[in-house]
């Protein structure tokens, strides 16, 4: 029976994800919080054990969440634009163009089962994405409208054990899935290894693994502390795209790491406190500068140009108040700096991943005895990064993106 509803789960979240459109954006192109109830708090939660997508973020929580099944839906509207202002003829023209494809629809669904009273199983499904633009313009002067198109699918078992009835370790296998598309790229061809698996090829896929291990627990009276490390997820390579990505097609994605604090300063007042490393610096693909690389070696080589991001370090802060047995509120903050140097502007208006800071606020409210109703409202304030065009010194280019998000899941307890 368990095996049945195992496999009835994850066949049903691969479906509902693999059949809608992602387009997250806020962290570079990492979700900012992938457990409704963790986005409601600026994303923390490492330390906090609050429903099944933990795995996303700590292992280790599973092991306090009893039996219990979530499923999730969050409507995302990113809004991203380029401006380019010229003081003479340029590769670029001027004018401001905003990218179609406003709202996206992204689920989320995971399962968790208690083996004994110390231990426990899971599976976890959810995506992720954000380098998703659709231009209602020829950007670089190509034959077809400009946009490029990543999605990404992670399905997440995850096995967790308490040490002490108030401290708990776990490890979450990764099997991912992505798939990639860019159109537009032609002007770029004669600086491709292979111009024909550069742009306008459809979706490419991919697949990979990796793993996350946590630790979390009670290390003084009412403070917890959460710890928590992905491996870098090995994926193979993108076909279609071995004249565009650095190392022939090959898009990893990068490890990252998480070590955060849950302060229970009164039975029903908590706050958190989470600091997040997303090492972007690991991929090629991602972080090869676009200057010098596009002039000394070809795309789609091990030196070719990538879009010049740096690691990433946010920080989040919540805070969750259970107003009475049936309510609970949430707030929370986070802010950490943007990938994207001045110097890289050009490449990535196909990603203008530069939000900032985000301001979220949400509630949990009981449904009957064993079920509840979870909200989560999220504003990603509008940032912007401005920098010369490096094939035309004579204009320059500003990034902008600003987003909203609506969530809500729907939890099962046993």
């Amino acid at each position: 029976m368990v095996k049945r509803l195992l496999l009835s789960v994850v066949v049903l979240a691969a479906l509902v994800v693999l059949t809608a459109p992602m387009a997250f954006a806020t962290n570079g192109y990492f979700a900012n919080g992938y457990g409704i109830n963790d986005q409601a708090l600026g994303g923390a939660g490492v330390a906090l054990p609050q429903d099944t997508l933990d795995a996303a973020v700590n292992p280790a929580n599973m092991a306090f969440l009893g039996k219990r099944y979530d499923f999730g839906l969050s409507f995302f509207n990113p809004n991203r634009e380029y401006i380019v202002n010229s003081n003479g003829p340029g590769m670029l023209a001027p004018g401001e163009v905003k990218s179609d494809n406003k709202w996206f629809v992204i689920p989320t669904i995971g399962a968790n089962w208690m083996l004994n009273a110390d231990s426990s199983a899971g599976i976890s499904v959810f995506g992720n994405g954000g380098m998703n633009t659709k231009y209602p313009t020829n950007t670089f002067g190509g034959s077809v409208s400009t946009g490029v198109d990543l999605s990404q699918l992670f399905i997440v078992p995850t096995y967790a054990k308490k040490l002490t009835p108030t401290q708990a370790i776990g490890i979450s296998p990764i099997f991912a899935y992505q798939r990639f598309e860019a159109t537009g790229l032609q002007p770029f061809s004669g600086f491709s290894s292979n111009s024909t698996e550069l742009t306008n090829n459809s979706h490419s896929n991919s697949l990979g693994y990796g793993v996350r291990i946590g630790y979390q627990g009670e290390i003084l009276p009412s403070l917890n502390l959460g710890i928590s490390y992905q491996s870098k997820v090995n994926m193979s390579k993108f076909h279609r795209y071995e004249g565009l990505f650095a190392g022939e097609g090959d898009f990893d994605i990068p490890s990252n790491y998480t070590v955060g604090f849950a302060y229970k300063t009164t039975p029903a007042l908590t706050f958190l406190l989470d600091a997040q490393k997303i090492n972007y610096s690991e991929v090629k693909a991602i972080a090869n500068p676009l200057i010098p690389n596009l002039l000394v070696s070809r795309l789609g080589t091990d030196g070719g140009a990538g879009f010049g991001w740096r690691d990433m370090t946010i920080y989040k802060l919540g805070a969750q108040w259970q107003a009475s047995k049936d309510w609970t509120w949430r707030a929370g903050y986070s802010r950490g700096r943007q990938p994207i140097p001045e110097s890289e502007v050009l490449f990535n208006i196909l990603a203008p991943g530069v939000v900032e800071q985000h301001v979220t606020l949400g509630f949990t409210t009981a449904v009957g005895n064993n079920n509840d109703f979870n909200f989560a409202l999220t504003r990603a304030l509008a940032n912007s990064v401005t920098g010369v065009n490096p094939l035309s010194p004579n204009q320059t280019i500003e990034l902008k993106m600003d987003q909203w998000e609506i969530a809500m899941s729907y939890g099962w307890k046993f």
